[in-house]
């Protein structure tokens, strides 16, 4: 009778089974890092990643796009500035009203076109709307209950440009005896308004640059809008100054200016302006610092820049 061995090469059920554990023991150490909490890696290569793509949107390289950068910056600055016009601006083009002359040039009125508004005494120039491109961050904030006015009297526009934010009323209302139809350009807004009377339109998304408003009566009163969805966006008033408030601070915002004769594409204003790095687009940008005001100062805009 044989004596059995056990086959020294072949391992046993409760060796087989400490093996399996001890492989287990082992996957867990090194996935847990002996005992380092786990966050600890993708915390550290999270920030890192973070790092790596401000530096590259600061030397503009990496080729990833902005709205895959993440907000650097904190707190919300304001923005400022004034267009000074240079030189002696032309001569106010006289319009030609052959309708409605009862009312519209009555006791010998004239209308002139209002595309170009230079203040006599500060030179400031009107109407020029500045508006954010894109950010990163938007500072909460109800949009306006009370409707901004838009009129017109003596068949001409009270106001040949203005700013709303989408979803903001805006009261469209005709202070003359006699009716207009208002035309605001790529919405589905052309209605006639009765003498004396109103209607309320409210923008439901935002226009890349103004667009055009006009009265399909008389075919010389002609205005511009814009809409905006951050309501981040100024018209120059008639000494030429605008305000921006509540833009991102600590990072950089491209802004893009315009006006209704300026040269550049699609009305783009553009300038001859190394300290903002202004571009053919009639853009630069600007970073603000948190809870104060950014002053441009006066920006000059010479007779080249504007249009016949």
């Amino acid at each position: 009778m044989h004596e059995h061995h056990p086959n020294p090469t072949r391992p046993t059920r409760h060796e087989g089974i400490r093996s399996v554990i001890l492989a287990i023991g082992l996957c867990l150490i090194a996935a847990v890092g002996c005992g380092r909490p786990r966050v600890d890696g993708p915390a550290a290569d999270a920030e890192a990643a973070k790092k790596l793509r401000v530096v590259l949107a600061s030397s503009g390289g990496g080729g990833g796009s902005a709205e895959a950068e993440e907000s650097t910056g904190t707190g919300w600055g304001t923005l400022g500035g004034r267009f000074v016009f240079t030189g002696t601006p032309p001569e106010a083009t006289a319009l030609v009203v052959d309708k409605d002359t009862a009312v519209c040039t009555a006791g010998g009125r004239k209308l002139f076109d209002q595309s170009l508004q230079v203040d006599p005494s500060t030179k400031g120039l009107a109407g020029v709307v500045v508006f954010a491109r894109k950010v990163r961050r938007v500072k909460e904030r109800a949009i306006p209950e009370k409707p901004l006015v838009f009129d017109q009297k003596h068949c001409e526009f009270l106001s040949p440009v203005f700013a709303a934010r989408v979803g903001q009323p805006v009261d469209v209302r005709n202070s003359d005896p006699i009716g207009h139809n208002t035309n605001i350009s790529g919405t589905a807004f052309n209605q006639l308004i009765p003498a004396g009377d109103g209607t309320i339109f409210t923008p439901s998304r935002e226009t890349g640059m103004p667009v055009s408003v006009t009265c399909n009566i008389h075919p010389w009163m002609k205005a511009y809008a814009v809409f905006r969805e951050d309501g981040y966006v100024a018209v120059s008033g008639t000494d030429g100054s605008f305000e921006i408030p509540d833009l991102p601070a600590g990072e950089k915002v491209e802004l893009q200016v315009w006006h209704a004769r300026a040269t550049g594409p699609n009305g783009a204003l553009v300038l001859d302006n190394d300290d903002l790095g202004w571009s053919s687009k009639g853009r630069f940008e600007v970073t603000l610092t948190a809870d104060e005001v950014t002053d441009l100062g006066s920006i000059e805009v010479p007779a080249s820049a504007i249009g016949g």
